[in-house]
């Protein structure tokens, strides 16, 4: 119901532009560009939305995780999804008990986050980390990026709760908050440590 009327909006933009494209001036087109921007934009948010909400609901079918392969998949992924430059290093990764599907996303998020966040940086470098502990691995990934102030460290896994704005970092607000939910599912809990201009650490806990 909510996707449809974007896709109106989307749809007849575009048919405007390709319409009307010799009747339309320079401004006329800037604007249904804008139009169709946030249209889709609109789109991504409310797909965010939807999986925070499903999260809810699903049940975290555990199996045993190579983390490795996994983190090997989320490394190609991020390769083609986005055009950088970070230099990504890695810790040897244990075998865990958990949801493929669910741990990957979450890896995923904190990883591309990583590299979103540390884009600007000359040298941008992103460290995934593991260590085990009494009863749990903890996992971490590192960046050298922008970082945050630790005064709003407790927005950072809320839906919608952004430290940056859209204009700086594109982003829905919805990432960490379903990376939150996935581990908390799995007995987990999740923590970030940052300094603005310094970068930031995101760490979660998998029980063994």
């Amino acid at each position: 119901d909510l996707r449809a009327p974007l896709r109106a909006i989307n749809g007849y933009a575009r048919l405007l532009q390709e319409d009307f494209k010799s009747k339309l001036g320079e401004e006329s087109m800037r604007l249904l560009d804008s139009v169709r921007y946030n249209a889709e934009k609109m789109g991504i948010l409310i797909d965010d939305l939807l999986a925070f909400s499903r999260l809810g609901r699903q049940d975290v079918k555990k199996q045993e995780v190579d983390m490795n392969d996994l983190l090997e998949g989320v490394m190609l992924e991020c390769s083609r999804s986005f055009n950088h430059k970070a230099k990504i290093t890695h810790d040897k990764m244990p075998l865990v008990k958990g949801d493929y599907g669910l741990l990957h996303q979450v890896v995923f998020n904190l990883v591309s986050n990583a590299v979103k966040y540390s884009a600007k940086k000359a040298k941008p470098e992103v460290t995934i980390g593991c260590k085990k502990e009494a009863t749990h691995w903890v996992f971490s990934v590192n960046d050298n990026g922008e970082g945050f102030n630790m005064l709003y460290s407790n927005k950072l896994f809320g839906v919608f709760q952004r430290l940056h704005s859209v204009e700086e970092f594109e982003g829905t607000g919805v990432g960490l908050a379903i990376v939150k939910r996935i581990v908390n599912k799995h007995g987990g809990i999740v923590s970030a440590e940052g300094k603005i201009g310094e970068g930031a650490t995101f760490s979660f806990s998998l029980p063994f």
